[in-house]
């Protein structure tokens, strides 16, 4: 007689997903439901970094301890593939990790602060390892061998990364991540307690489960080419096509729920984001400074800057320095970083101020700068234009806003004002 052994049932991913949001739940409060739906998506990608071009760090983060940082993560090793859980590593020791012969690793950084806080130094080659490992063929080159006999040699570093840490993290690093802004439980909020000689092997039991579905989505995830939310581009599509691609493949509700957490902690993670310094400094010049004017002195500027309570320009540090207010030096050279249009450095130019011309800043030099790396550029530009146009007499204000409750805009300070 012929054996008829019938075929194994296919796995249902919509339903296993549920399964694993649901394993996170009892163990987790995360503060929003499209945290649930991006981290079960993320424990499942880490099964698939075979198939993937690129890989989205996930970042547990909150400004005080206690908040459940480590208790996710400890929750994502027990679903994920060869996790490896870590406080402290070296550079050689992570990309050894990467390319040993036991497989793609998912990498676990607890304590993450600890590696890159203001205490813990600059950690480079750790900074460089997570932030060239997103991709796929990533490889660093480093030096092998006993004493002399060295010979470089090149290491991957492609592989999934969740980190858990107090503040924040480097800004290469934060735009290469899914980011869960974590916050101590409220009253009412409450979750199974976690022990890990019962719940592990739970946990276990839903990862080998997403490892039997997951191997049978090779192809179809290495093909995948998933559509993104309208106006998701650039990096964070990069970050997000992984996980969509694993909530296509599921199927049910998560496609829709995942894209709408795409769309949701992307929005939340660019309102949260602290700019980098020159970026805030441009916008702050656009905003508070310029807000119309076409041209001001750099006391001015300083003036202005260092009146805004919200803002870092009265308590600077440099180079290890003691903090001290920004300076026109200072101004100059962060400026400089940036071009005009024609591709030259914003320097401070001669400004005509009634019998004097000391050196300051025209809007236009900051023009191209303002529009590529500050948002609602068109609409300050209208806010010049009409600013500038009410100006009679040649005259410019450094802040038509105070001018505009002012009768007589003599009454203006005279720092404030420019005499064309």
């Amino acid at each position: 007689m012929t054996s008829t052994n019938p075929a194994a049932p296919a796995i249902d991913g919509a339903a296993l997903l549920d399964e694993v949001e649901a394993f996170h739940r009892r163990f987790n409060v995360f503060p929003t439901e499209h945290a649930y739906t991006a981290v079960t998506l993320w424990d499942a990608h880490a099964h698939l970094m075979d198939a993937l071009d690129g890989t989205a760090r996930l970042a547990f983060l909150s400004p005080e301890p206690g908040s459940g940082k480590s208790r996710a993560l400890e929750i994502v090793e027990t679903l994920t593939p060869r996790a490896a859980t870590t406080v402290n590593a070296s550079a050689n020791a992570l990309f050894r990790l990467v390319s040993a012969d036991e497989g793609t690793p998912t990498l676990l950084f607890d304590e993450i602060d600890t590696v890159f806080g203001p205490k813990a130094g600059g950690n480079e080659e750790v900074r460089g390892f997570l932030n060239s490992g997103y991709r796929r063929g990533a490889k660093s080159l480093r030096c092998v061998g006993d004493g002399n006999d060295q010979k470089a040699g090149f290491f991957p570093s492609f592989c999934a990364v969740a980190m858990a840490g107090l503040g924040s993290l480097p800004d290469t690093i934060l735009t290469r991540s899914v980011i869960i802004r974590m916050r101590k439980k409220a009253p009412n909020e409450t979750c199974e307690p976690y022990r890990r000689r019962i719940h592990e092997k739970q946990g276990h039991a839903l990862r080998d489960r997403l490892a039997e579905w997951t191997a049978t989505l090779h192809d179809q995830v290495a093909e995948a080419w998933p559509e993104m939310p309208e106006g998701v581009t650039d990096r964070p599509a990069d970050v997000w096509e992984p996980l969509l691609a694993v909530a296509d493949a599921a199927g049910g509700h998560w496609p829709e729920r995942g894209r709408a957490a795409c769309l949701a902690l992307i929005k939340a993670a660019s309102e949260g984001d602290e700019a980098s310094l020159g970026v805030r400094l441009l916008t702050d010049l656009r905003d508070r400074v310029f807000c119309g004017v076409d041209r001001m002195p750099t006391a001015a500027i300083l003036e202005v800057l260092l009146s805004l309570d919200d803002a870092p320009w009265a308590d600077m540090s440099e180079d290890g320095q003691a903090t001290k207010p920004l300076t026109a030096r200072r101004l100059s050279k962060l400026l400089s970083q940036y071009v005009k249009p024609d591709n030259t450095p914003i320097r401070p130019r001669g400004i005509r101020v009634g019998s004097t011309t000391p050196k300051g800043y025209y809007a236009e030099d900051l023009d191209d700068a303002w529009s590529r790396y500050c948002s609602r550029s068109e609409e300050i530009r209208n806010i010049r234009h009409t600013a500038t146009s009410q100006v009679t007499g040649g005259e410019s204000v450094a802040d038509p806003c105070r001018v505009a409750d002012t009768p007589d805009a003599d009454a203006t300070p005279p720092l404030m004002r420019i005499v064309g």
